[in-house]
């Protein structure tokens, strides 16, 4: 027992959560016997090391450094409400309960965030730490915590990492988390104290997994190598403003327009291309070539980064919207956010209630909502005044240059700079240190360096006479926002506390990266949105869209929007706003590029037509009904396509009876429909055939073989001249993804039926295709057969939910760990409804199958008028114990898209209380 335990009386279920507690019961000696089968570990752990783990819920503990008793009371699915008299309890009281529950997720957070996974992993992980010190998320972040934060957000982080502390306490690694026994047959690792920087640290995490159009920037590079701009184009076509509607169309952005239109128009790109930029200037003056071969080397680099909320920067969506009282049936706001992130076991959130005993102004919190672990505070939640939700902009907050170096430095206006430098001592279990060199210019960090094969490319890769002699080589720099210090662990408190617009608005200010849509409502009858973040302006003749040269001062960003300048709605007339990670502004209508990136809309739109159909139906909005959008699983790619494919004369049996699959379908993707599994599967095969064939090796799925014309050629070429080129992306991040960028590729594509891009040759006894219904016959053709060998010939037992299926992951043991800690630690599958681009977002990626990527991270619906009757629900449970009652317990019903009442008041916390903890000064 730990030394400042005064008494302990376990953990006991809830009375909800009894028959969870038998069902673990069982399951644990299960673990011990596979325990017993790890022969390779020469393992045997006990029942009693498996439960050594488990928090304890009830009795009392005594916390030295409380000033006074703090009472946790959980409900049947173990979440917890902290009750405190001052704030700095209430937060110290919010550290050790996470810990208790996730505190080895913490740590591998932390070890992450701070390049230091080789001391927990091994040599493994060096090249992920070399790549994360060069980024220097802690530098930044101890900075931060230096020089930018509030002194009260300083005394608040001060006291989490104390309640993380005094939870890590007299405790061994095996008695915190059983992934530490199984790292100790391996590595003598033992997990330190906790630090405030640790906890901001986090945020840059995050940042990076939100940062924009990077990625978009790299593939546009690569495609040159197989594309010339027309094609490239056509794949990253403009945004449909008349279509699918842009955030604010009623807000400041418009009195911001006339002001901007009145004065000089300097200080920044006052045009975009919206989505589907390609640039205008940048490496295509500069060495196209150059920059393609760079950019091989360093994708295959940041693949390998570990991800911390999304899929390594792609496929990153949410939704959030709020209706506002005149439309809902209590007279008052509703608000919904569902984050859309890549699926974690555990979590990435943990949903938790802070409350002062009395708010006042020395103890102004009394907020509920979802919180990451090893952060204090409420991420997104409400308060007993306003609710809010977030959705990720989009927005442009990164840049790659190409930098031509000389020598011990690099070239800047034809003079040469030197590089800023710096050692890193990276620390590898059960190996030797390694020390690497970061080198720096003007615009960030080298990438580049982190790669071997990038030095050797960089000196062979071809330049046009644009370019500066290429010299040692060209490299990769990135410049990014969140490599500045920032204020962003300050507006987390502060939107905490906010009381109203005034204050939410004002503590939306400070959260300066990563930039998020925030959607608002409150218990006055308003609702709101704003887009805050640290945002740059471009020269004029730079987008963004493609990297840039970093020897031509031209190309320099010139300053940051102004946070007075960025687009805001407060009470629209429409009576709603809805986010989605469409556009925030029509560019026609604003002044300022905030990027040429932006998803294309098609979940907005939908929701926007759902919330605009009940209102002209004279109806009101319901809780339920909020809950009911947000698992629409319409899809509107099969709405514009399967009238055409219905269309199609199919000869073949089998195929035309899967063809029928589609007649009278409602476009709904639910698990159990064989239509929504045949047409996903044309869907997949159409992008195939029509572009990913076509695409360069890069972007393809690793693995998969082409035989294709050489990169260079310029002319017809025989057969025998083609070459083999196999992918090198991984499944998840391969292109086409399918996507809204690729509805609207196909959509813009449907008219010109004769287009290069239908023309696909023949493969075995599939025959050629020469336009659009001809390739769309084909994809018919190998849909069915793919099926065949996925699901039976028998097509009454196909099901989208087959096909469509999430497994939980625990992201590092139970991912490289050996066979039989995945087996314990992982759990799934579960058959989904939903898809791409749809509402209820289970994201799969089409070039490489049909598995669920990203999920619904979580679903919520606030009910301003009466804050007990919001709703809520996790991806997981509360617990990181992978043999815990509540590991897993929401999983089941989030899958069916059920959600948990969320009690806010103390009566209703009192009601559906299962296990009450007092901490003790």
């Amino acid at each position: 027992m730990p030394p400042n335990t005064t008494a302990s009386t376990g953990q006991q279920p809830g009375k909800s959560g009894r028959k969870k507690g038998r069902r673990a019961r069982l399951l644990v000696p299960v673990l011990v016997l596979a325990l017993i089968g790890g022969v390779a570990y020469g393992a045997y752990w006990s029942i009693s090391t498996v439960r050594a783990s488990f928090p304890q819920t009830k009795g009392s503990i005594t916390l030295q450094g409380l000033s006074g008793p703090v009472d946790v009371k959980r409900d049947g699915y173990g979440i917890p409400q902290i009750y405190a008299s001052s704030a700095e309890d209430l937060f110290m009281a919010q550290g050790y309960v996470q810990a208790q529950d996730r505190f080895y997720e913490m740590d591998v957070r932390r070890h992450m965030t701070s390049g230091r996974l080789s001391e927990m992993f091994g040599k493994g992980q060096v090249k992920n730490d070399e790549f994360l010190r060069t980024l220097g998320w802690d530098r930044i972040a101890k900075e931060e915590y230096d020089t930018k934060l509030s002194a009260s957000t300083k005394k608040y982080l001060q006291a989490y990492a104390k309640g993380v502390n005094a939870y890590l306490r007299g405790r061994d690694a095996g008695d915190i988390s059983l992934e530490y026994a199984a790292l100790g047959f391996t590595n003598d690792y033992k997990p330190e104290a906790w630090t405030p920087v640790d906890s901001v640290s986090w945020l840059k995490a995050m940042a990076w997994d939100l940062r924009g159009n990077m990625q978009d920037e790299i593939d546009r590079a690569l495609m040159t190598s197989r594309l010339g701009p027309k094609q490239i184009k056509d794949l990253y076509p403009d945004y449909p403003y008349s279509r699918n509607k842009a955030i604010v169309t009623e807000g400041q952005y418009n009195e911001l327009t006339r002001t901007f239109e009145q004065s000089s128009g300097t200080g920044g790109t006052a045009t975009s291309t919206g989505a589907g930029g390609t640039g205008t200037g940048g490496t295509s003056s500069a060495g196209g070539s150059a920059v393609q071969s760079q950019l091989e080397g360093l994708y295959s680099v940041l693949d390998d980064v570990p991800t911390a909320v999304g899929v390594n920067g792609n496929g990153i969506g949410s939704n959030s919207w709020v209706v506002a009282g005149r439309y809902t049936i209590t007279g008052k706001p509703l608000l919904a956010n569902d984050p859309h992130l890549s699926a974690s076991l555990p979590s990435v959130w943990y949903q938790m209630g802070l409350h002062c005993r009395t708010v006042s102004s020395t103890c102004p919190y009394d907020v509920t909502g979802y919180t990451f672990a090893g952060m204090p505070g409420v991420v997104i939640g409400h308060n007993q005044n306003i609710a809010w939700g977030m959705t990720n902009s989009g927005v442009d907050a990164t840049d790659l240059y190409l930098e031509k170096l000389s020598g011990d430095g690099y070239l800047r206006d034809n003079k040469v700079v030197p590089f800023k430098t710096r050692q890193e001592t990276i620390k590898v279990a059960g190996g030797k240190p390694k020390t690497i060199v970061v080198r720096e210019t003007n615009n960030g960090p080298l990438l580049s360096d982190r790669d071997d094969e990038l030095v050797k490319v960089g000196k062979k890769a071809t330049v046009d006479t644009a370019a500066p002699d290429r010299g040692d080589g060209y490299a990769i720099a990135l410049k990014w926002t969140a490599l500045e210090p920032g204020t962003a662990m300050d507006a987390i408190f502060a939107i905490d506390r906010a009381a109203d617009w005034s204050d939410f608005r004002a503590a939306a200010a400070l959260f300066d990266v990563p930039s998020q849509n925030l959607v608002y409502a409150d218990t006055k009858n308003n609702i709101g949105y704003t887009l805050p973040g640290r945002i740059p302006k471009r020269a004029k003749n730079d987008d963004g869209s493609i990297p840039a040269p970093g020897w031509d001062s031209k190309y320099d960003w010139t300053g940051y929007i102004k946070q007075d300048e960025l687009p805001y709605e407060y009470n629209p007339k429409r009576g709603y706003i809805v986010t989605a990670n469409q556009a925030v502004v029509d560019p026609d209508k604003y002044p300022y590029t905030l990027t040429t990136d932006w998803g294309y809309g098609a979940r907005s739109q939908r929701i926007t037509d759902l919330i605009q159909s009940k209102i002209d139906g004279g109806g009101k909005i319901s809780t339920d009904d909020m809950r009911q959008m947000q698992l629409d699983n319409s899809s509107e790619i099969a709405k514009l396509l399967v009238p055409k494919l219905l269309k199609i004369d199919i000869g073949d049996k089998d195929v035309r009876q899967a063809q029928k699959l589609l007649e009278g379908w409602d476009y709904t993707q639910d698990a159990d429909s064989a239509a929504a599994a045949y047409f996903n599967a044309v869907w997949r095969n159409i992008l195939k055939l029509a572009f990913g064939n076509k695409l360069p090796k890069e972007l393809r799925v690793k693995g998969q073989c082409l035989w294709v014309e050489p990169a260079d050629n310029t002319g017809p070429v025989d057969e025998d001249q083609k070459v083999r080129e196999c992918g090198e992306r991984d499944a998840d991040q391969a292109q086409p993804d399918g996507g809204d960028r690729w509805f609207e590729v196909v959509r813009k594509l449907m008219d010109d039926e004769n287009s290069d891009w239908w023309k696909t040759p023949a493969s075995g006894t599939r025959p050629k295709a020469d336009n659009r219904d001809e390739l769309f016959k084909r994809a018919m053709i190998d849909a069915r057969w793919e099926l065949t060998a996925k699901l039976g010939k028998d097509i009454d037992t196909w099901s989208w939910g087959r096909l469509h299926r999430l497994f939980l992951k625990n992201q590092t043991l139970g991912t490289e760990g050996p066979g039989f800690l995945k087996y314990i630690l992982n759990r799934g599958p579960w058959k989904l409804s939903g898809g791409e681009a749809t509402v209820n977002a289970s994201g799969w990626n089409a070039a490489g199958g049909y598995g669920v990527v990203w999920v619904p991270s979580m679903r919520m619906v606030v009910n301003l008028a009466d804050l007990d009757k919001s709703k809520w629900i996790n991806l997981t449970g509360a617990s990181g114990h992978a043999f815990s009652a509540h590991y897993t317990d929401q999983t089941g019903k989030w899958a069916k898209g059920e959600l948990l009442p969320w009690s806010f008041s103390p009566n209703a916390v009192d009601r559906t209380t299962s296990n009450t903890l007092v901490l003790k000064p």
